[in-house]
C-alpha cells in the first residue's frame, strides 16, 4: 500500500555514525502546516535528523518522504560578507521570486510574458518588499541598516540576515536548529509570533521553553533512538512524560520484585538435583526477561554557586550616572540605580540601546564619565558573557582551566568544584575543543562564580545549555545569595528569577514596572507607548496599601499555601497508589487507568494552585512595597 505523505512521514528509519545507532527503525508523521518543537538530549541525534530530512546523509534503512516539489528551508550559515544590501539579499532567498523579475526584464514573447507577470502575481511577488522589511525589522534591522552592505556586519548579526532569508523564501517544511541563540529577547518575541502564524510546516530544535510552549502546536521526542509525537506545548509534553515515567517506575519495580523471587529460587535449588531441572528453566527465564529500566532522574547538571558573605546595602548606587566609549558621547546618560545584594535584576531593551554596556559598567569594564557612584567595600563581581566561551584555552582541560585560576589549590577540591557544575571525571581531563557547547558554557559559569561574587552579571547564559540544565541554573539562582543581573532571551528564565525589570532604552535605564507578559505584548505591537508605567529609578513608590488590605493579602496567601499543601499530599498518595505493583496485574487495566487520569487531574489541579499561589505573593509583595 502506497502512503501519500501529509507532510512529513518518517518510516522506521536507522542511521548510524562510526557503529552508534542514532535511530533504530524510528517512525513519525507531522501533518501539513504543523508547528513542532523536537527536543531530545544533547548528542541524541536532533541536528543529524534534519540532516537525514534535507538528504544530506544516507538512511542505513528505512524512509522519509515528503510530497513532491515540496521545498524544505533552513539556516544552515551565516550569509557571506558581501557589499549586497541587507533587503536585497533577503529579496534574493526567493529563487523563483529572483528568477523571474530577472527574467521579466528580457523577456519579448507574449505568451512567455504573460505567464511571469500571471506567476509574479500568483506569488504575491510585488508585496516582496514590505514584507522582507518586515521581517528584518523584527530580527532587529532598522529601515537605514536594510540598506547597508552584509560586510557592515558581524557573524551574528549576518545569521539573522539568513533566517531574515529563509522565513522570507517561505518553504513548505521549515527546519530551525536554535534559531534564537542568535537573537535578543526582543528577536525571539517577535520570532515566536511569526512561527505561530507561518503559513506552513515548521520543525524546531529549541531549548527554549517558552518558545516551546507559544510557538508550536506538538512535540516530537528523540529518546532511545525512537521518535514519538506528543501533541501539545512543551509543558503539556512534560507533564505526560512525568506521568509515564511514574508507571514506568511503578513497573521496573514490580518486574524487579519478580526477578528477585525467581534469583532466590535459583540460589535454594540449584544444588539439589530434585529441584535442578526447575532452578535451570527459572534461571533462562530471568536471563530472557528485558529489563524495563527505571526512569532516569531527568540528570540534572547541577550548578553549584559558592555563598558570598552578607555586605551592608546598597553593594551599587550611581546617581545622575552617565557612561559610554568616546570621551562627550555618552552611550548611557541621567543613570540613578541602586542594586542591593537580595535584586534580581532582568535588563530589558532592544539589541543596541545599551545592554552591554551597562553590564561592562555594572562590572568595572566602563567607567564613569560623569555623576557619582558608590561600591560596598570589599564588593566581588563576577561576568559571564557568550564570548567568553569562545575564549577558553581549547587545547586545555577544564581542570587544567581550574589550576590557571587557583593555582596551589587540591586538584581533588578542583574536580570536586567541576562535578559540582556537571563536569565529572571524564570531562574534567577533556581537552576543552572536545566538549558540547553545554559543557564549555557550564566550565564559563564556573570560572565566573569562583571567587563567590555578591554580584553576578549574566548575559545570555542559557546558550547551548538543554532544558534539564537550564532548570538546574533556574534553581541555582534561586538559592544564590548574591545579586543577579540578567540578560536574556530566554523568557522562562527571566520570568522564574527575575523580580525587577529595567528598561534600557533612549540612552538611559528606568524600572519597568509591568510585567513580562505586558512587555511581550508591547514589544508585539510597537505601535504603543513603551510603558506607561516606565518612571525614572529615583521616582517615589506609589501610597501604601492600607493594614486592613495587607491582612487580607497575607490571608489569601496562607490559603493558597494550604491549598498547595493539601494538593501536594494527594499528589504524594496517589504516587504510591502508582507505584503498587499489584496495580499492574493483567485483571487491574480498567483499575490501572482510571489512578492514571486522577493523577493527570491532581497534577493539573496543582499547577493552578501553584500559580494562585504565586499570584497572591505577588499582589502581597506589591502592597508591601
Amino acid at each position: 500500500m502506497v502512503h501519500t505523505p501529509r507532510m512529513l512521514r518518517i518510516s522506521e528509519i536507522s542511521y548510524s555514525v562510526e557503529g552508534r545507532p542514532l535511530f533504530e527503525e524510528a517512525s513519525a508523521v507531522i501533518p501539513e502546516g504543523h508547528k513542532v518543537g523536537l527536543v531530545g538530549r544533547n548528542g541524541a541525534g536532533k541536528t543529524t535528523l534534519f540532516r537525514i530530512i534535507r538528504g544530506e546523509l544516507a538512511l542505513d534503512g528505512g524512509d522519509i518522504s515528503l510530497p513532491s516539489r515540496a521545498k524544505i528551508g533552513g539556516v544552515a550559515q551565516e550569509v557571506p560578507s558581501s557589499d549586497v544590501s541587507l533587503i536585497d539579499t533577503v529579496l534574493a532567498a526567493d529563487t523563483e521570486r529572483a528568477a523571474l523579475m530577472a527574467e521579466a526584464e528580457t523577456a519579448t514573447e507574449a505568451g512567455r510574458i504573460a505567464d511571469i507577470q500571471s506567476r509574479l502575481a500568483d506569488i504575491d511577488a510585488w508585496s516582496a518588499e514590505g514584507r522582507a522589511a518586515s521581517i528584518l525589522k523584527g530580527l532587529g534591522f532598522d529601515d537605514a541598516e536594510q540598506q547597508m552592505p552584509c560586510s557592515d556586519f558581524s557573524g551574528g548579526w549576518r545569521m539573522r540576515v539568513s533566517l531574515a532569508g529563509v522565513l522570507f523564501a517561505q518553504p513548505d517544511l521549515l527546519l530551525l536548529d536554535e534559531p534564537t541563540n542568535y537573537l535578543d529577547l526582543e528577536g525571539s518575541i517577535w520570532l515566536e509570533n511569526y512561527l505561530a502564524k507561518y503559513p506552513h510546516t515548521v520543525i524546531i530544535i529549541s531549548h527554549d521553553r517558552g518558545l516551546l510552549n507559544r510557538a508550536v502546536g506538538g512535540i516530537l521526542h528523540l529518546e532511545d533512538r525512537k521518535l514519538t509525537y506528543y501533541q501539545g506545548p512543551y509543558d503539556q509534553f512534560a507533564r505526560q512524560r512525568a506521568e509515564q515515567r511514574a508507571v514506568q517506575a511503578a513497573m521496573a519495580k514490580k518486574q524487579q520484585a519478580r526477578r528477585e523471587h525467581m534469583q532466590a529460587f535459583v540460589d535454594r535449588f540449584k544444588a539439589k538435583a530434585s529441584k535442578a531441572k526447575q532452578a535451570q528453566s527459572r534461571l533462562k527465564m530471568i536471563e530472557k526477561m528485558d529489563m524495563i529500566s527505571t526512569p532516569e532522574q531527568a540528570a540534572k547538571r547541577v550548578f553549584t554557586f559558592p555563598e558570598p558573605e552578607e555586605l551592608s546595602p546598597p553593594i551599587i548606587s550611581i546617581e545622575g550616572g552617565s557612561t559610554g566609549y568616546t570621551a562627550g558621547k555618552p552611550v548611557l546618560s541621567r543613570l540613578n540605580l541602586r542594586i542591593d545584594q537580595d535584586d534580581r535584576i532582568a535588563l530589558l531593551g532592544k539589541n543596541g540601546q545599551g545592554k552591554s554596556t551597562l553590564s561592562k559598567l555594572l562590572s568595572d569594564r566602563l567607567v564613569l564619565m560623569d555623576g557619582k557612584a558608590v561600591k560596598a567595600n570589599k564588593l566581588r563581581i563576577g561576568f559571564f558573557a557568550q564570548h567568553q566561551v569562545d575564549e577558553l584555552h581549547v587545547n586545555e582541560t577544564p581542570l587544567q582551566h581550574m589550576i590557571s585560576a587557583r593555582p596551589g589549590v587540591l586538584h581533588s577540591k578542583l574536580r570536586a568544584q567541576l562535578a559540582g557544575f556537571g563536569l565529572g571525571a571524564d570531562q574534567a581531563e577533556t581537552e576543552v575543543g572536545r566538549l558540547s557547547g553545554g559543557q564549555k558554557a557550564r566550565l564559563s559559569l564556573l570560572l565566573a562564580t569562583l571567587d563567590a561574587p555578591h554580584l553576578l552579571i549574566l548575559d545570555e547564559p542559557t546558550n547551548h545549555l538543554d532544558i534539564e540544565s537550564r532548570e538546574a541554573l533556574v534553581e541555582a539562582l534561586t538559592q544564590y545569595s548574591g545579586a543577579v543581573i540578567l540578560v536574556s532571551h530566554d523568557m522562562h528564565l527571566l520570568s522564574m528569577v527575575a523580580d525587577r525589570l529595567w528598561l534600557v532604552s533612549n540612552g538611559t535605564v528606568t524600572p519597568y514596572e509591568d510585567d513580562l507578559e505586558s512587555y511581550r505584548k508591547m514589544l508585539l505591537q510597537p505601535t504603543k507607548p513603551v510603558s506607561k508605567n516606565s518612571k525614572p529609578a529615583e521616582t517615589p513608590k506609589p501610597k501604601r496599601a492600607s493594614r486592613e488590605d495587607i491582612l487580607a493579602l497575607r490571608a489569601e496567601v496562607r490559603k493558597s499555601e494550604a491549598r498547595v499543601e493539601k494538593i501536594n499530599d494527594m499528589r504524594d498518595k496517589l504516587a504510591k497508589k502508582l507505584a503498587d505493583p499489584a496495580l499492574y496485574e493483567d485483571t487491574k487495566v480498567g483499575e490501572l487507568e482510571v489512578w492514571n487520569k486522577k493523577y493527570a487531574e491532581v497534577m493539573q489541579a496543582l499547577e493552578r494552585a501553584e500559580g494562585l499561589w504565586m499570584t497572591a505573593l505577588e499582589k502581597l509583595e506589591k502592597a508591601s512595597a
